[in-house]
């Protein structure tokens, strides 16, 4: 790890902005990183104080919850290499009650906090990859139909984009590069240098 990306992440880990325009300002954590970009553009998080909150605590269900909880479905269902059942029912258990949670508020709502904003787009990077964590959606209509929306918006589109998603064309095997990096993660050691 360098020491100037320490500089500006103390955890050493991605994501990270630096805002150019506001004297080199980094910023690292996801949802934190969603807050200053809402807040400096004005946009996907309303100004009043009841619809602020109701934003903040969908992205903080994200952020204590449904990223957790998918993440270690991740690790236990496809990265480590040893597989133990109990972990694995457990996290894509807690992962598919987080879900009917998010289902239950969209058969409410368009959106999880009313309009479009952070919440959304903090759910829907983790959500969008249940299949990945192994978590069953069946039933979870509003869910699903939320997905589709949200897949549909054109900034959506250009946004999974990058990077390219047609840069390998073998998924398959971009999967597996994908399982041994996060594999060594997990374990500390280092994959192969031709991997």
């Amino acid at each position: 790890m360098s020491r100037l990306y320490l500089k500006l992440n103390p955890n050493g880990r991605i994501p990270t902005i630096v805002d150019a325009d506001n004297d080199h300002f980094p910023v690292f954590e996801s949802g934190a990183i969603l807050v200053y970009l809402a807040e400096k553009t004005g946009q996907l998080m309303p100004t009043d104080v009841k619809g602020r909150s109701r934003v903040m605590q969908w992205l903080m269900f994200q952020m204590g919850g449904v990223g957790p909880m998918m993440g270690q479905a991740n690790v236990f269902y496809r990265y480590m290499p040893e597989k133990i059942e109990l972990a694995i029912k457990r996290y894509q258990g807690e992962g598919r009650r987080l879900l009917e949670v998010l289902d239950h508020q969209l058969g409410q709502q368009e959106y999880l906090a009313g309009d479009y904003s952070i919440a959304d787009i903090a759910n829907f990077c983790w959500v969008r990859i249940y299949q990945w964590s192994g978590i069953d959606v069946e039933g979870l209509d509003h869910l699903m139909r939320w997905l589709g929306d949200i897949y549909a918006r054109p900034a959506v589109q250009k946004g999974l984009q990058v990077p390219d998603p047609n840069h390998d064309q073998d998924r398959e095997q971009n999967a597996e590069r994908l399982i041994k990096s996060a594999r060594s993660m997990v374990s500390g050691i280092e994959p192969d240098a031709k991997d």
